[in-house]
């Protein structure tokens, strides 16, 4: 039975900003399991170690990270100090300028049942869930070229989407195709308590012409009637904004650059 927390039509912002952080602890864990990547879990962290390409990605799990949480994140940057990082404090109460990285703020946004129903209108754009291998494939190079994931490239297929994460608990993909052409896509987890949608693309060339919110709706759609999360860039939030979703929190994003891009 759904907590309050969970069930109610309105979440306010700290509870909204909990059911982020459980989904993208989710999201993280099966990114690590189908890469084969090293998954840290210590209470009030989690972190994926990769490899020289995909660097190492840490999650803050509470609004208060304690001295073990700080003394883990030591302990990864120093033994890996050769790999890119990103850590990602969605309460924002870390601060890591002594370790070198460097801060963005990126807004957390949640659309909850407060917002209404999610309407598909026709159009032009068609969006499928992805099936197959080679739909998965399709989905990968569309966010690996239009997202701009500069540590995936050159791009290897099956590097950033391995083929176990087709069928891993939860995970869906989705790919919107314009004039024919593969033009969108985005993946979406779902841990039973939230939604999370992640690496929402449109290709350069299908910019302009509805792609990004027809791939919204059809995810909003599947995914209803759970509260969905997602984590936006200053060029998105207008989108999401449209599609009912709120900012509840502006996260920090702490890396080696400040250049940190969204999920790689």
């Amino acid at each position: 039975m759904p907590t309050p927390e969970e069930g109610s039509h309105h979440l306010d912002d700290r509870a909204a900003l909990r059911l982020s952080v459980r989904n993208a602890a989710a999201f993280w864990a099966a990114v690590a399991r189908t890469r084969g990547h090293e998954l840290v879990q210590r209470p009030g962290l989690l972190a994926v170690v990769g490899d020289e390409r995909a660097g190492i990605r840490v999650l803050i799990l509470d609004r208060s990270p304690d001295q073990g949480v700080r003394a883990t994140i030591d302990e990864l940057l120093t033994d890996h100090s050769e790999l890119p990082v990103v850590v990602e404090d969605q309460f924002a109460t870390l601060t890591l300028e002594h370790h070198g990285l460097v801060k963005k703020r990126l807004p957390v946004m949640v659309r909850d049942e407060s917002a209404g129903p999610t309407a598909v209108h026709p159009s032009a754009i068609i969006v499928d869930a992805v099936d197959s291998t080679e739909q998965l494939r399709v989905a990968e190079s569309i966010v690996v070229h239009g997202f701009d994931l500069p540590r995936m490239q050159p791009y290897q297929p099956g590097e950033a989407f391995p083929d176990d994460l087709l069928w891993y608990p939860g995970v869906r993909l989705f790919v919107a195709h314009h004039d024919g052409q593969p033009a969108g896509a985005c993946l979406t987890v779902n841990e039973g308590t939230c939604a999370g949608i992640y690496w929402v693309t449109t290709l350069p060339e299908h910019r302009s012409v509805g792609v990004g919110r027809a791939i919204m709706r059809a995810a909003l759609a599947h995914l209803a009637p759970l509260p969905a999360s997602l984590t936006a860039t200053p060029a998105g939030e207008p989108l999401y904004t449209s599609a009912g979703f709120r900012r509840v929190a502006d996260a920090s994003w702490w890396s080696r650059s400040a250049e940190v891009r969204l999920p790689s």
